[in-house]
């Protein structure tokens, strides 16, 4: 697969400079060689364009003069992305509805899906046009996927689960498993049925083995356009808003609401009935224990302020054996005082 550098740039709307070479891939800077298209996201690496092998470097016009070829944007992280799309191999080598796959009688598969072998689609399910089913995958009774959804291998929607347009679940995915619920009885633990289900918004991509539990009795929701990391938790009856990123091992208790543009970074962990207000950005390994307002930027655990936690965490940690050093000698010139005093005092 390759492209004239004239064919990308007009197919992307951008300018370039220099000649029209061959691209037949996308490199970084390092590894680059002939006939590979590079790309200068991060100025820190803006000497490496003096060294790169490759062919046409993507960036923005002031780096674009210092290299013989360019391809020029003015936001190069999203065309770097829209790149690698013209770029990118499609999983997958079947079409169609195979003989392989178990379909329910009364399932609706729409006659435009691909369903692989070896995939179940159960009861009165329904499968939407262009939607994507590869082997292994479970839907379950009275699951709902809209159109264009991909199920990658081994992914796993229960029933009464919907899936709204274009949706993806990397392989192992699990929506709709049941909530955590338990009732303490003499006799132990007794199970509480979990009788809701879980809706994905359109545009939700859900990664590996990360889990997503249905509700206990209402609905777990995902927003439109969220991009939920590989394992990542979410309980019975948590709604998280649009376009948040979860990042990798991140869990989130039950009953949490998360709003719109809410950033949590790897393994940060939330409590259960905890509101979190949107645009809310929490560093990795944070704890939130309560409620979070609007626009917050947090870091720690227990999580407070970015600001009080660098004082805290930046100027005060390190200190901490000067501190403890001062301590000790204060305690020694304290106690020597107390034995003058009560020498004097005798």
């Amino acid at each position: 697969m390759s492209y004239l550098l004239s064919e990308l740039a007009e197919r992307l709307g951008l300018e370039f400079l220099g000649d029209d070479v061959e691209i037949t891939g996308v490199n970084t800077l390092d590894k680059a060689g002939p006939g590979e298209l590079s790309f200068l996201v991060n100025p820190k690496y803006a000497a490496q364009l003096e060294t790169t092998g490759a062919s046409c470097i993507l960036t923005d016009r002031t780096h674009a003069e210092s290299v013989d070829c360019a391809l020029i944007s003015a936001n190069v992280y999203m065309d770097l992305a829209r790149i690698l799309h013209v770029f990118a191999r499609p999983h997958g080598c079947f079409k169609g509805i195979s003989e392989l796959a178990y379909i329910h009688p009364d399932a609706q598969v729409d006659p435009s899906a691909t369903v692989y072998p070896f995939a179940f689609v159960g009861e009165n399910a329904k499968v939407g046009e262009d939607c994507v089913i590869f082997s292994g995958c479970y839907v379950g009774e009275d699951a709902i996927l809209e159109k264009g959804c991909i199920l990658y291998p081994n992914a796993v929607v229960m029933g009464q689960c919907v899936l709204r347009e274009n949706v993806i679940l990397q392989p192992g995915a699990v929506i709709g498993g049941d909530g955590y619920g338990y009732a303490q009885t003499p006799a132990g633990h007794m199970k509480i049925p979990q009788i809701g289900r879980v809706e994905l918004g359109g545009n939700v991509e859900i990664g590996s083995n990360s889990a997503i539990d249905r509700a206990a009795l209402d609905v777990t929701r995902v927003g439109e356009g969220t991009k939920i990391d590989n394992l990542v938790q979410v309980a019975h009856n948590v709604e998280i808003g649009q376009h948040c990123l979860i990042i990798s091992q991140v869990g989130i208790a039950g009953s949490t609401k998360v709003g719109n543009g809410v950033i949590l970074a790897g393994q940060v962990g939330v409590a259960d009935n905890v509101s979190i207000g949107d645009n809310v950005q929490v560093a990795a390994q944070s704890g939130i224990a309560g409620n979070v307002a609007e626009g917050a930027k947090l870091m720690g655990s227990p999580a407070i302020p970015v600001k009080q936690y660098m004082r805290a965490g930046g100027v005060c940690l390190p200190r901490l054996p000067e501190l403890f050093k001062r301590v000790k000698q204060l305690e020694r010139e304290l106690e020597q005082l107390k034995a003058v005093s009560g020498e004097n005092d005798g």
